[in-house]
């Protein structure tokens, strides 16, 4: 493990006790992926013994490879939507899902899948475990609100039939199928709306890039920055120290039982501001190439999060200049040559620790 996510980590662990998560069962869906990977680390770290689920359709498996001498650590390659256990878990964190817009654009059936299926197969899992569940839902199911900040009670602007609706529209069934278990079982379900997480690990190739991490790829290497619309829509990026510390306190709390919360942070950033501020922490020489701004992409984004700090005390402690600098710092060191393919044949996890169960997911070409 690197020395940036090394001492993110400890950060962490200086906010959150480990003390709830120590010999805990924890299945965590999409662990390999952005979020769901230093979950994995922080859990890990904390003594929880972890049941990694994950298709590798986005997420790199190269991102928990450090964990493959931890016995407390096990991987399962698995479509979410077909996957069973008989395991006892006491903890479950459905994060997987596509979550790119280029992305998910490109798989429409796949995204509604994950969160439809696969939210039913983690409900009915934690409901006969009597578990906690935890879904990773999103600031797009607002999608192009008027209300700013956007406290949780709004209920949004969506088109339900957009090219972003696969993904808008399944985090909202989700949200909807998860409230229903709460209200007939009982069940102990916690939503989490991410807004604009990044930092290490997000990635940056092709499709599945995220808007800070190709900016910064482009910075490095000199390219034009590929900017949509005027480049005055804006956005509320969280460093991911910040996203992994509010999400953890939230699992843990009993008073969060059967709630939606907003996890973000409130500075709110135009995207020319974001270019600016990448071009000069990278001293590069890139210009700005402007691109027709997609159908239905949000104006604004920027959370209300007094909720998540009445229930948890958690409030961003990284600011906007400070996590963009760190990542930047992050890729910078980064192996470019480095290769993750779909497969990543190359990595322990493979040989040593990896189940499958066979996925019957169709997928696009």
């Amino acid at each position: 493990m690197d020395k940036i996510i090394s001492e993110d980590l400890e950060k962490i662990k200086g906010t959150v006790k480990g003390y709830g998560f120590a010999g805990k069962r924890v299945l965590i869906t999409g662990g390999v992926g952005f979020v769901g990977s230093w979950l994995c680390d922080m859990l890990v770290g904390f003594g929880a013994n972890v049941v990694v689920v994950d298709d590798l359709s986005t997420g790199r498996i190269k991102n928990i490879d450090h964990l493959t001498k931890t016995p407390s650590i096990k991987f399962i390659r698995s479509d979410v939507c077909v996957f069973e256990s008989n395991d006892k878990f006491d903890f479950i964190l459905h994060m997987a899902g596509h979550t790119s817009p280029n992305e998910y654009q490109v798989h429409p059936i796949e995204t509604l899948q994950a969160s439809a299926l696969g939210s039913f197969r983690m409900c009915e899992l934690a409901r006969v475990n009597d578990a906690t569940l935890m879904f990773a839902s999103t600031s797009e199911v607002y999608g192009d609100t008027e209300v700013i900040p956007t406290p949780e009670s709004d209920w949004g602007k969506v088109d339900p039939n957009g090219p972003r609706s696969c993904y808008n529209e399944g985090k909202r069934f989700a949200e909807a199928l998860l409230m229903a278990y709460f209200r007939k079982y009982g069940l102990d379900v916690k939503i989490p709306r991410i807004f604009n997480s990044y930092g290490p690990r997000l990635r940056e190739d092709g499709i599945y890039g995220r808007v800070i991490s190709r900016f910064i790829m482009q910075a490095l290497a000199n390219q034009p920055i590929t900017v949509y619309g005027n480049g005055k829509q804006t956005r509320s990026f969280c460093y991911v120290t910040d996203t992994i510390t509010g999400l953890m306190l939230l699992m843990i709390n009993p008073r969060a039982k059967g709630e939606v919360v907003n996890i973000g942070n409130t500075k709110e950033v135009t995207i020319l501001e974001l270019v600016d501020k990448v071009i000069e922490v990278t001293k590069s020489k890139s210009t700005i190439k402007f691109q027709p701004l997609p159908k239905d992409d949000p104006k604004r984004r920027c959370p209300d999060t007094n909720k998540l700090e009445r229930l948890v005390r958690w409030k961003p402690k990284v600011s906007f200049e400070e996590g963009l600098e760190r990542t930047i710092k992050w890729f910078s060191g980064k192996d470019q040559s480095d290769s993750f393919s779909e497969e990543e044949q190359s990595s322990p996890f493979n040989s040593i620790k990896t189940s499958s169960v066979r996925s019957v997911r169709v997928r696009s070409s």
